[in-house]
């Protein structure tokens, strides 16, 4: 279990306070509307009405003492930097901000920040590569260069033999898992069969995953 300060309780904020709470942390909100904090009251361990941009204020909520402290402030990017800034002056173990551009997240970075998280951007590439793609389910990226994705069978392989595809020499493309009717098969053999009742979790440099499965 791990103690999360989160600053800003607009939607992003509120939908990371819900996923926090399902997963069991402890979440201390901050927020300067008193609505947008009761909103998130259900599903937080404490709360605070206040601006996160003084310092006396912020201070008095312990920053040193949370594991992660994530800005969410949207629409207001001084507001998110001066945030961003005092929360790593004041001891913040592991600061995450939110930038809505690249260009916020170079100041973001460059004033404190951690790690930045570009929630526009990223569902932007997931979803380009998931629709664009006869047989892509999900994926998770691990570089510029590597991901992980879930495949549907080709028509091709139905029938098929994993090892018949022989696709570890032919792309470079490990299979991690198999899954079917929603139950996940790590202990994959090359004689197993394919077909339409299965799907596959592949690791690859992306460039080989999207030739292997025609993207």
């Amino acid at each position: 279990m791990k103690s999360i300060l989160l600053i800003g309780t607009n939607r992003l904020g509120s939908l990371l306070a819900r996923n926090f709470h399902d997963l069991g942390h402890q979440v201390m909100a901050v927020d300067k509307e008193e609505e947008r904090i009761n909103s998130v009251l259900p599903y937080v361990t404490d709360a605070q009405i206040g601006d996160s941009t003084n310092e006396v204020f912020l201070r008095s909520l312990g920053v040193s003492s949370y594991d992660v402290c994530i800005v969410t402030i949207g629409g207001d990017f001084q507001s998110s930097l001066e945030t961003t800034s005092l929360l790593k002056e004041l001891g913040g173990k592991l600061v995450i901000s939110r930038a809505d551009r690249d260009v916020q997240a170079k100041f973001l970075l460059r004033n404190g920040a951690d790690e930045v998280i570009n929630p526009e951007k990223q569902i932007a590439e997931w979803a380009a590569i998931r629709y664009a793609s006869d047989h892509v389910l999900d994926f998770i990226k691990l570089d510029e260069d590597f991901a992980i994705f879930e495949v549907s069978i080709p028509a091709e392989w139905m029938g098929k033999r994993i090892g018949q595809l022989e696709i570890r020499r032919k792309y470079g493309i490990n299979i991690l898992a198999v899954k079917e009717n929603g139950k996940m098969n790590l202990a994959v053999s090359p004689d197993t069969v394919l077909d339409s009742s299965k799907t596959l979790f592949v690791l690859g440099e992306r460039r080989a995953i999207q030739k292997c499965f025609h993207m």
